[in-house]
């Protein structure tokens, strides 16, 4: 028995109530002060780096927890602490103070922070900004209306100047730019691409993930939609009704346990993922059904309560970790400083609404029935949606960074995200044990030494009225892969269906991965083979599997049957919710052809759910019922065969 499991360093908390949830806000905020510089403006909770300066980091650190504490002060909350943030708002905005944050350059991570500052002042002006002197107001206004002239991202950053001009008008500043906050408003306007959907960026950018939601755009919206009421009326309605549209498709993110899928970057950000579900209440945005004020509090609730009993998110004195469910490095971008998990803060922001709010006021209810066994395409994102057996996660084509991000292949480029299982990212490029290679097919053309995935795909679209993905994609200049990802039918509800089309002029070998799994049995050790249902691995001719607590994850050859499945136990730290995996992975060398070579594969997906240590018995039956090809690709490989197509 592992006697820390689960151990995190918080009171109990059931995380039911407004109090509850004010609690567990607290019990966040309270390890700050050990890591609090003496003029309180600065945070440093490591020494590890990024692509900005350190004093920014610390200044990362610094603003990012006030999203919750403001959203604390607002709803008429109290914190004994409040005076930290208020005396470093003082010393860290005066240029004489030796903890002066520095004044704004073009594209400086500090516009980022501004925004968590703005919307303080604007939503308690009265806790944090009423009591700074008449000095402290004028160095703070110039220091935050400094970024008024600089030169921005074209991205969801633009957002982040608006709210420093939100709290500027707020606190009647002479420094607040209504004209450059108008222009901005209006050129992000132009990233929506409609059904409640925007870009991260102009057109040509392909990211719609969680900053086209809970971290950024949905949320700001939101947010200025409430705070910009009366003064822009006509575009704040337009944001509630781009809210109302856009919950009906992002309920299908969250699993009925409260986990979000894993998808994009700043996965680091965590409970951040639910914050828009907040962000409705705190704009009194009333939802179709089914979301009712108890589904969207549900679903709120119930992610923040997954994330306060994630042992490795935690340090031991109650800090957050840089990673996912436990330290990880391996997935961060070069933006993750110590303080950006933070960013989590944001999901507090329902603390800013009353007690007597339908949202708090409502009862709990759980994800909704009739979402629940169902698929989903979703058009603008390019993914299909599926919790059929039980299962919440998506197949995804079509999306990739337009710039470069460390690991964006795994982040994006994979064919399928769970929020059971997660997704992995390299540790190295060596070995498939280093690749991580889950939910993707894997190439090398030097016998192993190097592999590729997909990151960029072109063509992407659905197909057959949305029942199925197809895109291409271009590991070399003389390789083509065409790929179809077919989500679970009713009659299969436990296996998906990838279809590749492969063209290559040169030899390659392959390894296709299914869905990395806790790769642990009963005593805490390396998953042994095993038959039947027990707990281990399996590996036979062309399928592989693995059982343990997690679940089961499987894959088969449904083709040609020539690859061979092994259970491979991937490097330490490459998936991000458990340290030690196990990737079911489908094996083959390719000869160079002028001919099409096809691969079909068939993935298998059952999670656990609640405190259950194993799958429910009788699952190897659901596994021997086998899933087939829809009848439009396979008339296109039939064609292949026979020389027609």
């Amino acid at each position: 028995m592992d006697v820390f499991a689960n151990r995190t360093p918080f009171s109990p908390n059931t995380l039911q109530t407004r109090d509850d949830l004010a609690k567990f806000l607290q019990e966040i905020l309270d390890p700050l002060a050990g890591h609090t510089s003496p003029g309180d403006a600065r945070i440093r909770l490591g020494h590890t780096g990024t692509h900005y300066d350190d004093i920014a980091a610390q200044l990362e650190g610094f603003s990012r927890p006030i999203w919750g504490l403001a959203s604390l002060l607002a709803g008429g909350g109290e914190y004994e602490g409040t005076k930290r943030w208020v005396d470093g708002f003082t010393n860290g905005s005066d240029p004489k103070s030796e903890e002066f944050w520095g004044n704004m350059r073009d594209k400086d991570q500090r516009m980022v922070e501004c925004s968590a500052i703005g919307f303080a002042i604007a939503v308690a002006r009265e806790k944090l900004w009423d009591p700074l002197s008449p000095e402290a107001k004028v160095n703070l206004e110039t220091w935050l209306g400094g970024m008024n002239d600089k030169e921005m991202p074209n991205t969801n950053w633009l957002w982040f100047r608006v709210f420093a001009n939100l709290g500027l008008s707020r606190a009647g500043s002479p420094r607040f730019d209504a004209e450059r906050m108008k222009a901005d408003l209006d050129h992000l306007d132009t990233f929506y691409i409609g059904g409640g959907w925007s870009r991260d960026g102009p057109e040509g950018v392909i990211q719609l993930d969680y900053y086209s939601s809970s971290f950024a755009i949905q949320f700001s919206q939101l947010a200025y939609s409430k705070l910009a009421q009366n003064d822009d009326p006509q575009r704040c309605e337009e944001y509630r009704n781009r809210a109302r549209a856009f919950a009906l498709d992002f309920v299908h993110y969250f699993d009925p346990e409260g986990r979000a899928i894993p998808f994009g970057r700043s996965m680091t950000y965590r409970f951040a993922m639910s914050s828009f579900w907040g962000a409705l209440a705190f704009a009194d945005v009333e939802l179709p059904a089914p979301l009712s004020w108890g589904v969207v509090k549900g679903l709120q609730l119930r992610n923040i309560r997954y994330w306060a009993t994630q042992a490795g998110a935690y340090a031991a004195d109650g800090t957050l970790t840089i990673g996912y469910c436990y330290p990880n490095h391996n997935m961060t971008e070069n933006y993750n400083s110590p303080g950006s998990p933070y960013w989590c803060c944001k999901s507090f922001v329902a603390l800013a609404v009353p007690a007597t709010h339908p949202f708090w006021a409502a009862k709990e209810a759980p994800y909704p029935h009739e979402l629940l066994e169902t698929t989903k395409a979703l058009s603008h994102p390019l993914h299909i949606m599926s919790n059929l057996g039980g299962h919440t996660f998506l197949l995804s084509s079509g999306q990739q960074c337009s710039y470069p991000v460390k690991q964006s292949a795994a982040k994006y480029g994979k064919l399928a995200y769970s929020s059971a299982f997660g997704y992995s990212v390299p540790a190295g490029n060596g070995t498939l044990e280093e690749l991580g290679g889950d939910s993707t097919l894997a190439l090398s053309d030097d016998g192993g030494e190097t592999w590729k995935c997909r990151r960029a795909t072109r063509d992407a679209r659905l197909e057959g009225g949305g029942r199925y993905l197809r895109a291409m994609w271009y590991p070399w200049n003389d390789v083509e892969v065409e790929t179809w990802l077919v989500p679970p039918q009713r009659e299969t509800p436990l296996w998906h269906v990838r279809v590749h089309r492969i063209r290559t002029a040169r030899a390659l070998s392959s390894a296709e991965g299914g869905f990395a799994i806790y790769g642990q049995g009963a005593d805490g050790r390396a998953l042994e083979p095993a038959a039947g249902e027990a707990l281990g691995t399996h590996e036979r001719g062309g399928e592989a599997r693995a059982a343990s607590k997690a679940g089961v994850s499987g894959i088969v050859d449904i083709g040609s049957g020539e690859r061979k499945g092994r259970a491979l136990r991937t490097d330490a730290n490459t998936n991000l919710m458990v340290p030690r995996a196990v990737l079911p992975t489908l094996m083959h060398e390719h000869v160079a052809s002028d001919r099409s070579m096809w691969l079909v594969t068939a993935v298998f997906a059952l999670p656990t759910s609640g405190d259950r240590q194993a799958a429910k018995p009788g699952w190897t039956a659901q596994w021997n019922e086998r899933p087939w090809v829809p009848r439009e690709i396979a008339a296109l490989m039939l064609r292949s065969f026979t020389g027609r197509g």
